[in-house]
């Protein structure tokens, strides 16, 4: 079972990222008809500036999983963990990295 990313109440001094920054996302599932187009629509919801330049995909040797990478302009932590929490929920999708 996968669980959402936890909110951690950090002082901003603590954050090891200074925002906004360039931001890669992984995300890892079965290949199916509509597998990109629900990753994409997840993506342009929270990162609409999203450059279609930075978006990479990779079949497995076998053509069991589909990876799909993403660089994004990420403008906060909550950006990404939104993000990240609406990946893991989405069913198909198997790892978010």
């Amino acid at each position: 079972m996968v669980r959402p990313l936890a909110e951690e109440k950090k002082a901003p001094q603590e954050s090891l990222l200074q925002f906004p920054t360039d931001y890669p996302i992984k995300v890892v599932g079965k290949p199916s008809a509509d597998f990109r187009a629900r990753v994409h629509a997840i993506f342009l919801k929270h990162a609409p500036d999203v450059d279609p330049d930075q978006v990479t995909e990779r079949l497995s040797a076998q053509g069991n999983f589909l990876s799909v990478s993403y660089v994004i302009r990420a403008t906060s932590r909550e950006q990404v963990v939104a993000l990240a929490n609406e990946l893991i929920a989405t069913q198909g999708i198997v790892m978010v990295l």
